[in-house]
This record gives structure tokens, sequence and C-alpha cells, in this order.
């Protein structure tokens, strides 16, 4: 299975069985985005540096108004999908095999973790899973420490509070806070 196939895959189907040859691919990217964070988080690089390093990491030429703070962590790479004038804060996870999409002109601030998987919840398949993708559209500002769950949509200029788990879909220019988070105002544009 290569890279274009796997992520044909996940983003087609939802369930991934352990022992299946998705999942062996699983294990080979996190390899590859291990090697490769590795290199970003452990000594300086300049700005073009880490824009290279990203890219390699998503195997994905992206525009160059991208930025990013190490450190980063992913699980896989391949499946991020980033927008124009993107900015990313230090100590962010991604937990890509499910896909995540993210826009033009978004913040993502220190400690955010977007998940895409979620665990069998029977027993015996438990190291099975099932994967959501998040999209993230453009204009949004995500809070420090917040907490996106498999298969959330965040709508245009949407602001995320800090510390807040989205659990579900956050309408276009809303503010939503807390855990779970919930709107508590509307931007006016």
């Amino acid at each position: 299975m290569n890279n274009s196939e796997f992520i044909e895959y996940m983003n087609t189907h939802n369930y991934v069985k352990k022992n299946s040859t998705v999942l062996a691919k699983f294990y080979e990217l996190s390899e590859e985005a291990r090697k490769i964070t590795m290199e970003l988080n452990n000594k300086y690089h300049t700005p073009d540096e880490i824009q290279k390093l990203f890219f390699k990491l998503i195997d994905k030429k992206l525009d160059t108004t991208f930025r990013l703070f190490p450190p980063f962590y992913t699980e896989c790479g391949v499946n991020i999908k980033v927008g124009k004038n993107v900015f990313i804060n230090a100590c962010c996870k991604f937990q890509d095999q499910g896909g995540i999409e993210i826009g033009d002109n978004v913040l993502i601030g220190h400690n955010v973790v977007i998940a895409t998987l979620n665990h069998d919840f029977n027993i015996e398949e438990r190291l099975s899973m099932y994967a959501k993708k998040v999209k993230i559209g453009s204009d949004v500002w995500i809070g420090s420490n917040a907490t996106i769950l498999p298969g959330v949509t965040i709508g245009n200029g949407a602001i995320i509070g800090a510390g807040s788990v989205v659990v579900k879909d956050v309408p276009e220019n809303a503010v939503v806070v807390g855990n779970p988070a919930r709107v508590v105002k509307y931007i006016q544009v």
C-alpha cells in the first residue's frame, strides 16, 4: 500500500481492522513521521527549514506563508492538508490518520490536540479503529490547550476558546468554550 492508497482508504472508509494492511501502513507512516519530527523538534531551524521539513512530513508542497513553531507531533503526517497563511504554535499534536483539513488564515495555539481516531469498544477488537476527518474552515482561531475530537467540522471564522474540548461541529463565526465546548456568542461580520 502506498501513501496515496492509504489516504484514499482513510478518506473513504472509517474502520481499520487490527492486523490489516492499512494498520501496517499506519505503523510504517508513524515511523517516518517520528524520524522527521525528531529532526524538526530537536535542533534550531530557520523558518524556511521548518517549512521544508513540514512539507516533507505531510508529503505536500504548501504555500510559503505557512508558519510553525516547533515542537510539533504527529502520528502519520501524510493526511494533513493546510491552506495559506496558517500558523501552528508550539507543542501541537495531530493524530491525522483519519484526515485533517485546515483552511486559510488559521491560527492554532499552543498544545492543541486534533484527534481523528477512536478505538473499537469491543475488547476483542480494541486494536481496530474508527477514523473520522476533522475539517477546520478558514479564518479560525483555536486557543491553547483545546482538543478537537474525531469527525468535527469547524466553520469559517469560528473561535475555539483555550482549553475547550470540541465534540461536535462548530457553526461559522461562533465562539465556543468549555468541556464540552458550547456556543457562547457569534461574531458579527
